[in-house]
C-alpha cells in the first residue's frame, strides 16, 4: 500500500475543472516533484491534498485513511504538511516562537498543564525549546533564535516556513515554490537542502517547483499537470524527454 494514494481526484469551480482526474501515488521516502505550465492546477492539487479544498470526485488516502472532508489542522495531524508560495509566517513573533507554535499543535496533552502550570509543564516547555534549537541548528537559524521572521533575509525565511512544517513531525512535507524569488546561490543551497532534509528526516516530500534544474536534480519521480490533468509521469529523464510535456512547456509541436 502506497504511503498516499490519489484516485480520480477532481474539483469544479462553477463551469471550471481546475484538477480533473488525477491519479498520483507517493512512497515513504521519496521525493517528487509536481511541474507543469502556470495555471496548470498544480497549488489547486495541493490545496487539496491538504484540506484547503474539498473534492468535487475521487479520493485522497493516506496509509489507506481517507483524507476527503477533512479540516486542515485534522489532516496536518495525520501527517501532511506544507509551505506555501507566499510565505506565511508569523512575521512579528520571534523565529523561536514560529517553530514553538508548529510543534505544539503536537502536544495534545498541554492544555491543562499549561493551564495550570502544572511541574510538568515546564519540563516539557523546556524540552521542546530545546528540540527547536536543535532543528534550528540544522537549517543554521540557530543565532537567530530571538530574531523577529520579518526581520530574516528572503532565503531564510523560506528556510523558518520549513522548519515549522517539519516541527509538526510529517509524513509527507508539500513544498509549494520553495526557490520562487530566490538567486541562483540561495537555489544552490535550497537545492542541497531538500536533499537533507530527506536524507536526514526520511520523509516523503512533493514539490511544486518551475526551476527545471532544481527539479531535474532532486527528486526520483515527477508529475506533469496541464490544464488541471496528469499528461505525464516518470523519471527526470523520461519526463524531460516526453513530446507532450515539451509541447505543453514549449506551446508547440515537439
Amino acid at each position: 500500500m502506497a504511503l498516499l494514494e490519489v484516485k480520480d481526484l477532481t474539483k469544479n469551480f462553477g463551469g471550471l475543472t481546475a484538477v480533473g482526474d488525477v491519479n498520483i501515488t507517493a512512497e515513504a521516502n521519496e521525493l517528487i516533484g509536481l511541474i507543469g505550465p502556470n495555471g496548470a492546477g498544480k497549488t489547486t492539487l495541493f490545496n487539496l491534498l491538504t484540506g484547503v479544498y474539498v473534492p468535487t470526485e475521487g479520493t485522497i488516502k493516506l496509509e489507506g485513511k481517507l483524507l476527503n472532508g477533512l479540516a486542515p489542522y485534522k489532516i496536518a495531524d495525520l501527517g501532511l504538511s506544507r509551505t506555501f508560495q507566499n510565505i506565511r509566517l508569523f512575521r512579528d513573533l520571534s523565529v523561536m516562537d514560529n517553530v514553538l507554535i508548529a510543534m505544539n499543535t503536537k502536544q495534545k496533552d498541554r492544555f491543562f498543564s499549561s493551564l495550570l502550570r502544572l511541574p510538568g509543564f515546564y519540563k516539557k516547555e523546556a524540552e521542546m525549546q530545546a528540540k527547536v534549537v536543535e532543528l534550528l541548528t540544522i537549517f543554521g537559524l540557530q543565532n537567530n533564535l530571538d530574531t523577529l521572521a520579518k526581520n530574516l533575509p528572503y532565503g531564510q525565511q523560506r528556510r523558518l516556513e520549513i522548519v515549522r512544517a517539519l516541527a509538526t513531525q510529517p509524513k509527507i512535507l508539500f513544498l509549494d515554490e520553495p526557490a520562487a524569488g530566490m538567486n541562483p546561490q540561495e537555489t544552490a543551497e535550497l537545492t542541497a537542502l531538500i536533499k537533507q532534509i530527506q536524507k536526514q528526516f526520511g520523509i516523503t516530500i512533493i514539490l511544486i517547483e518551475h526551476d527545471m534544474s532544481l527539479v531535474m536534480e532532486v527528486t526520483e519521480r515527477i508529475y506533469v499537470l496541464e490544464y488541471g490533468r496528469v499528461i505525464a509521469s516518470g523519471s527526470p529523464e523520461e519526463v524531460k524527454n516526453n513530446p507532450r510535456v515539451i509541447e505543453a512547456y514549449l506551446g508547440g509541436e515537439a
